[in-house]
């Protein structure tokens, strides 16, 4: 499902035919690690959706809220939630952050080996510069994070996480055009690599509790 701020409900359904053509782009496109785990723990899951195998994306380079370019060497090392959306967004952006924020409060006590990042990725770099994007994120809080980047940068990667984004054709008041985009938050290894899929609506609780299974799945000791 795509979503953009204050539209009508006709405009944040996809047609079956797009969700399905979606799907297949994801599958086509998937390189996933031999080397892992073949049995998510799918059962124990209250919320996401956990890939069968975690995916392996595809090196890109962007720019992070200190415009500083942000890539996939900085995504190692911690688990990372990860969404995409634009600052313009008045519905399911600031969600999906405050769902962030949330997560954040579950699971902050549970140890420096569970340390999270939380990813905001702006489809909109034409209004969405780092100074902006860096006011938006630490609305929420100063450990977040934002990037963004040209299209012709955003768009392969927005592929190969299995999502979509586009500009509106409709102009939206003063706010001019908006952006329809994929509303799912997603999950990040501390490899960098693509293991579970939350969709929308999200529930924090559940989403932090599934972080705690896919954590002790992947990552026993």
């Amino acid at each position: 499902m795509t979503h953009n701020a204050g539209s009508s409900l006709r405009r944040l359904l996809i047609p079956v035919g797009v969700l399905a053509l979606a799907a297949g782009v994801w599958l086509g496109m998937s390189r996933f690690d031999p080397g892992a785990e073949t049995s998510p723990p799918v059962a124990a899951m209250q919320a996401g959706t956990p890939l069968p195998q975690p995916k392996v994306l595809s090196p890109f380079t962007l720019t992070d809220q200190d415009a500083q370019p942000f890539g996939l060497e900085e995504l190692k090392g911690r688990w990372t939630f990860v969404s995409i959306g634009f600052t313009a967004c008045g519905g399911v952006c600031p969600t999906n952050m405050a769902t962030y924020r949330a997560i954040n409060q579950e699971i902050g006590t549970a140890g420096a080996e569970q340390a999270v990042n939380f990813l905001f990725i702006s489809v909109d770099p034409e209004r969405d510069s780092p100074e902006q994007l860096r006011q938006y994120v630490h609305l929420f809080d100063p450990r977040f994070l934002g990037a963004t980047g040209s299209h012709a940068q955003l768009q392969p990667l927005v592929r190969d996480l299995g999502l979509m984004y586009g500009r509106s054709g409709e102009e939206s008041g003063a706010m001019g055009y908006m952006v329809d985009h994929s509303a799912s938050i997603l999950l990040l290894d501390p490899q960098a690599r693509l293991v579970a899929v939350f969709s929308w609506p999200h529930n924090s609780t559940a989403m932090a509790a599934d972080f705690g299974v896919l954590h002790d799945h992947y990552y026993q000791g």
